[in-house]
């Protein structure tokens, strides 16, 4: 499939295209259930730590909910409302999305980790935040299937799903109603950027989103941003089974 176009065809809700309603449903969906998940969560555990493998194990995937959330509103919209998610966001890679992907992720994992080390250096270890990956890979598990299975949602399951929303969504939104390109891409880095709600990063996720968006500005597809994301959180990803 070639380059998918940012046009203004499609339906509008209340003079809105329908892609910002997509986004704000995928928001609204995983902060939702995020609140259901919390509670469940600290009734079930009491004092356990979630990220625990080898006592809740299970939970792993009670926990990755809210984020399948933020991939739901936008299929649900394109389902309802566009052409399709291939037809409205070029969701399948292609040889070409493949390659600038993987050099945006790279980029993007040069950008990330230097922007921490440089808030390291100003901050101090003790405040500044670790990904949440690094405390997966402290937890000691003898099961590797969940291991496993946190590798498939950190690689697959959460590039697909927010780059789905911020790249998807949100970005065909803006472009739908005349925004400069330039000012989507930083838009976009903004909301992926305050979405992870991790204060002390906001800064080097900003630039790792704009790496991942830089994907989609070149190929015009969510495909490549997929490719940029799933690239640089794969190292992290691999860590998991190196501190097992």
């Amino acid at each position: 499939m070639g380059r998918v176009t940012d046009d203004d065809d499609g339906r509008r809700v209340l003079g809105a295209h329908w892609t910002f309603l997509a986004f704000f449903a995928g928001i609204a969906g995983y902060h939702l259930v995020t609140l259901v998940t919390a509670a469940v969560m600290n009734r079930s555990l009491g004092e356990f730590d979630p990220l625990e493998l080898r006592d809740v194990g299970p939970l792993l995937i009670l926990a990755f909910l809210p984020n399948l959330m933020l991939g739901l509103g936008p299929a649900a919209g394109s389902w309802l409302a566009g052409r399709g998610l291939r037809a409205d966001f070029g969701l399948i890679p292609n040889w070409r999305d493949v390659r600038i992907g993987l050099a945006c992720g790279v980029l993007a994992l040069v950008a990330g980790y230097g922007l921490n080390l440089l808030l390291i250096a100003v901050y101090g270890t003790d405040n500044v935040s670790d990904s949440p990956l690094s405390d997966l890979a402290d937890a000691s598990s003898s099961d590797t299937g969940w291991l496993v299975l946190a590798a498939v949602i950190v690689v697959v399951g959460a590039p697909l799903t927010e780059e789905l929303l911020v790249r998807g969504t949100l970005w065909n939104a803006l472009a739908a109603h005349r925004v400069p390109p330039w000012v989507v891409l930083v838009l976009t880095s903004l909301v992926f950027a305050q979405l992870h709600g991790e204060p002390t990063r906001t800064i080097a996720l900003f630039a790792q989103g704009l790496a991942f968006g830089l994907a989609r500005y070149l190929s015009g597809r969510v495909g490549a941003g997929i490719i940029a994301h799933a690239a640089n959180n794969l190292p992290p990803a691999v860590l998991l089974f190196v501190t097992h």
